[in-house]
């Protein structure tokens, strides 16, 4: 999959490559069953036509950009969406900036500088909840009269429903901040990971006796807080059992940032700046602070006892 983080990058590829391409435009956070399910019919209609699939996101997400306060937990960092993608079979993804420039763009002008001149879709498929350009002002109808002009199809696709609910990333934040595991999983299509290289932190674990991987979660809020059951990939042919806590620390005074900090049972060997990734299997309880560091260790001792019998250890 070849990725473009500048229109002007798609332009160039355009000039050379007059067939175009079918297109999907969103936000694709989680790429969750109803992004595959669009992701499906465009790499069918690509096929179809003989052209390329192209996903046509932003970063960071537009209602990053808007609630820089209180942004959305992210479910996929960029690089996360990007693996996801390819691994779907995508040809080509354009994620531009998101910025003050882009957020002016009204949705003809978005038709006509963005998917006209930059992405040239042959067909265009979008969700039933599309919006597009200033203010969330285009909609499906909108767009379809551009395809009319300019000679692109739109198709619209339904919803994907899971247990009777609407399959959604902002669902899915919902079931993560609920400690829900199984129900973000369902909506997903595979369970709900966070992953990253590992890095030093202050070593307390080790001192304390239980040494863990840090890795920065990358995100400008994380999507789950607390403590979990965990799997960990990318370490060995086989996933390592273990505790994870994702949060500030309070007891051992953080700086305030969220980190993962996830323990291996029975492992020991120096994985400095190895990527793993680690998969949430169940919430044990909510991050605490603690009176002193005996405290502390004597709740771990129980954390690592439940997650033991969860993964079935």
């Amino acid at each position: 999959m070849h990725v473009y983080r500048t229109l002007g990058a798609l332009q160039a590829l355009s000039r050379k490559d007059a067939r175009g391409c079918v297109a999907t435009i969103g936000s694709f956070d989680g790429i969750h069953l109803g992004h595959q399910a669009v992701i499906a019919e465009v790499r069918a209609r690509a096929e179809a036509l003989g052209v390329a699939s192209l996903v046509f996101s932003f970063e960071p997400l537009p209602r990053e950009y808007f609630n820089t306060d209180n942004p959305p937990g992210r479910l996929t960092r960029f690089r996360e969406r990007a693996e996801r993608l390819a691994a779907l079979g995508v040809d080509r993804f354009f994620c531009p900036r998101f910025d003050a420039r882009l957020q002016q763009i009204g949705p003809a002008q978005f038709v006509e500088d963005m998917l006209v001149q930059g992405i040239r879709p042959r067909c265009v498929v979008v969700g039933d909840d599309f919006r597009f350009a200033r203010g969330r002002a285009g909609s499906v109808e909108d767009l379809r009269v551009a395809g009319e002009r300019f000679g692109f199809e739109v198709m619209e696709l339904g919803s994907i429903a899971s247990d009777g609910q609407r399959v959604s990333s902002s669902g899915i934040r919902r079931a993560l901040a609920e400690g829900d595991m199984n129900t973000a999983a369902e909506m997903l299509g595979r369970p709900f990971t966070m992953g990253g290289r590992v890095k030093h932190g202050k070593h307390l674990g080790r001192k304390l006796g239980f040494p863990t991987a840090n890795v920065d979660p990358g995100r400008r809020k994380c999507p789950v807080s607390g403590v979990f059951a965990v799997w960990v990939h990318g370490l060995g042919d086989t996933p390592l059992a273990g505790v994870a806590n994702v949060g500030t620390r309070p007891t051992v005074h953080g700086n305030g940032e969220a980190m993962l900090e996830a323990h291996l049972f029975d492992f020991d060997r120096d994985i400095y700046s190895e990527l793993i990734n680690v998969e949430f299997v169940a919430r044990i309880r909510d991050e605490m602070k603690f009176e002193n560091l005996d405290a502390l260790i004597a709740q771990i001792n129980k954390d690592c006892a439940s997650a033991r019998r969860i993964l079935d250890i």
